[in-house]
């Protein structure tokens, strides 16, 4: 029909981007998120059909703040080049590399259980020394260079390396906290310390400035745009042997190292 009348005004319309899971580099289709698995999604959505607007729909724990950047980088070099503006929504949670995602959007909204926040730092892990001694187990390391073994869970923790840890960690949450006053600005609530690794439920964040306002995704990109708006929905694809089943180990490791971030915010 528009091709034949060119002076009818094609409807508002909306890429929606799927932005679910765990950040990490070696995510898997369909089961996190990753720069490299999300560039030609990201790409396609700020131009295929011209939007008038991205949405980010956004369902993530955190994981790697590199990952992080790089996804969020993307995010705003596109929205800039196509100028195209682009508004997050939150569901059950946009916490650490989740809220950093967020944050690449010009406003944020979210529902009122969502949980929004955790701008920190986090290392885990566990220390197996006292159960090898305890069954006479000897471990040998032989390393060319002295902090090769650092954090080695399986030696007793030594204060030398967990100052180191805080040396790698303190830059990281500071370029964490950079981003979102660069991108938050003068709408995060002043002499308030917003940068604990808290989280806030929805009205929480609105009233400290970490979000713009209560809603969800369709109703309210339909009162802003119109109510014949349109929506295209842009995810990573998942390959037919993903599909299939295929690589159950390695998706049973994501999906433990999935919970164990999920479980950090009861779900």
């Amino acid at each position: 029909m528009k091709r034949w009348l060119p002076f009818v005004k094609s409807p508002p319309h909306v890429a929606v981007i799927r932005l679910s899971g765990a950040i990490a580099a070696n995510a898997r289709a369909g089961s996190g998120l990753s720069d490299a698995g999300l560039a030609p999604v990201i790409e396609r959505a700020f131009r295929k059909g011209k939007p008038d607007a991205v949405a980010l729909s956004i369902n993530s724990p955190g994981g790697s703040p590199v990952q992080s950047a790089l996804i969020a980088a993307r995010i705003r070099r596109l929205a800039e080049e196509t100028e195209t503006p682009v508004t997050a929504f939150v569901e059950d949670v946009a916490a650490s590399g989740g809220y950093w995602l967020a944050c690449a959007a010009d406003d944020i909204h979210a529902d009122t259980a969502s949980l929004v926040g955790s701008i920190g730092v986090i290392y885990a892990s566990f220390g197996f020394h006292e159960l090898l001694g305890r069954y006479g187990v000897e471990r040998r390391v032989h390393t060319a260079g002295e902090s090769k073994s650092f954090m080695d869970p399986f030696q007793p923790e030594k204060a030398e390396d967990v100052d180191r840890l805080m040396e790698l960690q303190t830059p990281i949450h500071e370029a964490f906290k950079a981003h979102v006053r660069a991108r938050r600005g003068d709408r995060l609530k002043p002499d308030t310390d917003l940068f604990t690794g808290d989280v806030w439920t929805g009205q929480q964040a609105v009233d400290l400035g970490l979000i713009d306002g209560i809603g969800h995704l369709v109703p309210t990109m339909k009162t802003r745009l119109g109510d014949d708006t349109r929506f295209s929905l842009h995810g990573p694809r998942r390959g037919l042997f993903s599909r299939l089943g295929g690589q159950v180990i390695g998706a049973m490791a994501d999906e433990v190292e999935h919970r164990a971030l999920w479980a950090r915010y009861g779900f």
